[in-house]
């Protein structure tokens, strides 16, 4: 398989943009897809970034010649966040587009930059999706190794790949952005935060686990999050009568990197890990859905103060003045038979007063689908294709 064969979900504005996404994920790759005619600065080519780092006027001249409605595609814009002032004047002026690629928004933001204030719209580019796959899309092999664009071409050796990922982005993106003042409390803290991957994040334990303070637990967190290799999955908070529990999960971005960081590449994984890496692997496609097809859906999870859990609760509909909120349920197992008590948290929530099922839904790693009074049991397979064809919301 060649990354040049798999076409990307992701659709191009027709006005500037911020495309943003993991390292690895594909994103210059995908712009050269794209936009074969654009014209591309790497602001990793040293000569560029010292040029343009000194002198950002210097840009104007190098496209100067181009006419109006070029492309223009600056990667790794992080580098030098004083360019943006320029690319703003140019696209208020000149009529040129940009896409502006990065790895992290967090320089950017940290260092007072107004994003071009409206200007350009966000966009972002995660790893493989099922839909892009395909044919070539293996389960057992992505819950392992996960969906980055190098693993799944060179499905050989993974573990090489996971370590040298987790190796340069230590490198890249942490030490040499000068982004914590020690490493080895951050090594510590990303382990633990591996292992963590699709638990509630309990601050004070991970903070006594790894040695930190607990302040600092939030600001590695934040790092993750900026760099784009995890996101937090909320609560839902209906209103319902019950004590809702209000702590958030983490997610990493991939199962594959999860794995890395956690220090388990070379360690076969048990049930409990592949579990939650097929949870990982549906956060990801709910994700990728909500974000292609612009749906702009609330994501959660649901777990009451007794241990009442749903795994994911897709928000429909909002709540109203008049109008209760609306939300789609889903239960993920890893098991290859369904066990009908799975199904009791979704009924439980089905039953309140204050909040619209609309649909309830087990997704588990069988082969069969099921129908059971109001709740469709689907093999995993089977659910996917139902989510990229706009079936589940």
């Amino acid at each position: 398989m060649k990354n040049h064969l798999i076409s990307r979900l992701l659709h191009v504005p027709e006005y500037s943009f911020f495309l943003f996404g993991p390292r690895g994920v594909g994103k210059t790759t995908y712009l050269r897809q794209v936009m074969p005619d654009a014209i591309f600065f790497d602001l990793l080519e040293s000569t560029l970034y010292l040029e343009l780092s000194q002198n950002p006027g210097r840009l104007e001249a190098m496209i100067r010649a181009r006419p109006k409605d070029t492309w223009v595609v600056i990667d790794e814009i992080q580098k030098i966040p004083d360019l943006l002032d320029e690319v703003h004047r140019l696209i208020e002026n000149k009529g040129w587009k940009f896409a502006l690629c990065g790895s992290s928004a967090r320089k950017l933001r940290r260092g007072g930059v107004n994003l071009l204030a409206g200007r350009a719209v966000t966009r972002n580019l995660d790893t493989f999706s099922f839909e892009e796959l395909g044919q070539a899309f293996d389960i057992e092999f992505s819950l392992e190794w996960g969906l980055l664009p190098l693993v799944q071409m060179h499905r050989d050796n993974p573990a090489d790949f996971l370590s040298a990922y987790v190796d340069t982005y230590l490198k890249e993106e942490i030490k040499e952005e000068g982004i914590v003042r020690q490493l080895p409390p951050f090594l510590r803290f990303l382990n633990i935060a591996g292992q963590m991957n699709g638990q509630i994040v309990n601050g004070q334990n991970i903070a006594r686990d790894a040695g930190v303070s607990r302040s600092s637990v939030d600001i590695y967190f934040s790092i993750l999050e900026d760099t784009l290799l995890g996101r937090f999955l909320p609560t839902y908070r209906p209103g319902a009568k019950v004590r809702e529990q209000t702590h958030p999960k983490f997610f990493w971005f991939d199962p594959g990197v999860a794995r890395a960081a956690a220090g388990l590449l070379f360690d076969p994984l048990d049930r409990t890990w592949k579990g939650t890496s097929l949870e990982t692997l549906i956060f990801h496609e709910l994700n990728v859905y909500n974000h292609t097809q612009e749906k702009h859906r609330g994501i959660y999870f649901y777990r009451t103060g007794s241990g009442v859990e749903i795994d994911f609760l897709i928000e429909t509909k909002k709540r109203q003045q008049s109008l209760n909120p609306h939300v789609v349920c889903l239960e993920v197992k890893l098991a290859e038979k369904w066990n009908r008590r799975w199904e009791n948290p979704m009924r439980s929530l089905n039953d309140h007063q204050g909040i619209d099922v609309d649909r309830m839904i087990g997704v588990y790693n069988g082969t069969r689908a099921y129908h059971y009074d109001g709740v469709d049991v689907l093999p995993v397979k089977e659910f996917l294709e139902q989510l990229h064809h706009g079936l589940i919301f």
